[in-house]
């Protein structure tokens, strides 16, 4: 049994509101010797003071070591022991942009690349596409690929680059191997199934894969098409069923709204500028829900890009909205992210991410800035990404008392 099993048995269903400010990737390494890491560059005066009137800590959102994907990050912050709900981007993507998934189909996400004449890949993102682009090249597969397979699939449009794939139909498995290398300069890897029950599913993508890259040949940009987080899809116990928190999600991207629906969250309407976020949040703050979570992407973006100062400059402008959260006064406000991308390294990483958790029944520690270092010195020490729901449930009065 682990920690959420427990809260999961101690949980009622009345106590106070919560709300997770998730920037995404927020954590990083130092530039160099002479600066620090972006957290530590930026000027967040907000978010300081914050943190200085907060309990303070590190989180290992999976484990020493490990390098969470967005996926797991996010259901590991959620009480989901990621370890234990191991879900396939796919599953998510669909999701995202609202796909009614049914159970025992198998979605994976698409990446539209670049490839050149001997196939290698250039591009990984195709230049990141427009999205009218996307949405013309994603009809033009629609309208001219066809399957020999008694299956039926579906290809949808969902951001620039990004599209989905689902493949619907009898014995279909989600056991297969990513077809994006991950890297330049490599061809595409072919479908390859990770058990003998998923050689068949694995032969119809191919075919499918195959045929969308004869229909790709006369372009520019998007010339081939990449997949990768197949899954074969079975639904989660809720966010409520849990924990008995009636959850709320604004976030922009597909994935992270995958996420939130995957355990039962309302999905508000995609807000894309950051104080329009924080207008969404006051907008819907009420007693229909006791768990809001907000998402920012672009602190991830950044750092996937290695463009140190501008996730420098999105953690700024994020803190500048600091105040308008606080004035909700919710019973707990935890900020942390679901996984560091340094700048410094391109990707996401395996570093431990500063977390504050601020409520009237928090202690205050001696943390007076928001970034790792100083965090690292804080009350809540380091602890493993899902412990933060017990936190949260515990400082919003909803955890009964274990034992006698």
């Amino acid at each position: 049994m682990d920690y959420a099993e427990i809260y999961e048995k101690l949980v009622r269903p009345e106590g106070g509101k919560i709300i997770i400010l998730v920037l995404d990737g927020v954590g990083g390494i130092p530039k160099s010797d002479d600066i620090g890491t972006e957290l530590q560059v930026a000027h967040i005066p907000n978010l300081d003071k914050l943190a200085e009137e907060s309990s303070c800590g590190l989180l290992e959102i999976v484990g020493p070591g490990i390098t969470p994907g967005s996926g797991p990050g996010h259901l590991s912050l959620f009480g989901y022991n990621p370890l234990k709900y191991q879900i396939g981007r796919g599953v998510l993507s669909a999701l995202g942009v609202e796909f009614d998934l049914e159970k025992g189909d198998v979605p994976a996400r698409v990446n539209f690349a670049t490839i050149d004449k001997e196939g290698k890949i250039t591009d990984r993102r195709a230049g990141r596409i427009d999205d009218e682009t996307n949405k013309r090249i994603v009809q033009k597969i629609k309208e001219n690929v066809k399957l020999d397979y008694d299956v039926q699939y579906f290809f949808e449009t969902v951001k620039e680059h990004r599209a989905l794939f689902v493949l619907r139909g009898k014995d279909l498995s989600g056991d297969l191997a990513d077809t994006d290398p991950q890297v330049v300069g490599e061809s595409p890897l072919p479908a390859k199934a990770l058990t003998k029950k998923a050689e068949h599913t694995a032969k119809i993508v191919q075919q499918f894969i195959d045929r969308a890259r004869e229909v790709l040949t006369d372009e520019e940009k998007a010339n081939m098409i990449l997949l990768r987080g197949f899954d074969y899809y079975e639904p989660l116990p809720s966010l409520y069923e849990r924990f008995k928190l009636r959850g709320v999600c604004i976030a922009e991207y597909p994935m992270y709204r995958g996420v939130s629906k995957l355990i039962g969250m309302d999905l508000l309407p995609q807000p894309s500028i950051i104080e329009d976020r924080f207008k969404a949040l006051e907008d819907v703050y009420s007693d229909k829900y006791d768990f809001y979570f907000v998402h920012f992407k672009k602190t991830d973006s950044s750092g996937e890009d290695g463009n140190f100062s501008g996730k420098v400059k999105v953690i700024e402008e994020i803190d500048k909205q600091i105040p308008r959260l606080r004035k909700l006064n919710p019973e707990v406000l935890i900020i942390t992210g679901d996984h560091s991308t340094p700048a410094v390294l391109k990707s996401h990483s395996w570093h431990p991410v500063p977390v504050l958790l601020h409520s009237p029944t928090a202690i205050r520690d001696d943390v007076d800035e928001f970034n790792e270092l100083a965090c690292s010195k804080g009350i809540l020490g380091l602890r493993l990404g899902m412990h933060l729901m017990g936190l949260a449930l515990a400082h919003s009065l909803r955890l009964n008392k274990f034992g006698a």
